[in-house]
């Protein structure tokens, strides 16, 4: 029997942009939202991949400040 293919990760890009990135796209992703002028499904949407860039910059400030202090165990 074939195996069900895995499901792939919506946000998987994001792990390969830099901070200023995700954060540029957060901000006009927020904008968006905040406009309200997309539907429920798209404003879920959109707000799962918020999460998934605020998260991103998150764990990218946390390594810089590590770098920074010398904790480099973030």
């Amino acid at each position: 029997m074939a195996k069900a293919p895995e499901p792939v990760d919506p946000h998987a890009d994001i792990a390969t942009l830099g901070y200023e990135a995700a954060r540029d796209e957060l901000v006009a992703l927020v904008a968006r939202l905040e406009g309200g002028q997309v539907g429920l499904e798209e404003s879920m949407s959109l707000w799962s991949r918020g999460e998934a860039l605020a998260a991103h910059c998150s764990r990218w400030l946390d390594a810089a400040e590590a770098r920074l202090t010398g904790d480099e165990t973030p």
